[in-house]
């Protein structure tokens, strides 16, 4: 018994851990389940309600953005942390969006009140 090594509580745990033969593959089927969809062109009155709703954002607000990024369209709802006019981009947390790519803006701002 004196050829066994001492092993640490780390290296221990690791022989209980599960094995994960298909690594990567559950996020590839995930992957498949996208469903890639084309970019929805805004009527001009969807624009201008769009616009309408940009206007009363604030820093700090918490609205929910619903947007499109590469074939699909994807929700966030966060702290306006930032509102850039001039680049026209929306910073949800850490989620930057541009003011192009959203289709919906929700949440307790003024225009909703």
């Amino acid at each position: 018994m004196g050829n066994r090594r001492h092993m640490s509580p780390a290296e221990r745990a690791k022989q209980f851990m599960p094995f994960d033969a298909l690594k990567g593959f559950r996020e590839a089927l995930r992957e498949k389940e996208k469903i890639i969809v084309p970019k929805v062109e805004l009527s001009d009155y969807a624009k201008s309600i769009l616009d309408e709703k940009l206007h009363q954002v604030q820093k700090n607000d918490m609205i929910t953005v619903i947007y499109f990024e590469q074939g699909v369209y994807l929700k966030v709802t966060g702290l306006v942390s930032r509102l850039d006019t001039t680049s026209r981009t929306i910073k949800i947390v850490n989620t930057k969006i541009s003011f192009d790519d959203i289709y919906d803006i929700q949440g307790r701002i003024q225009w909703l009140e």
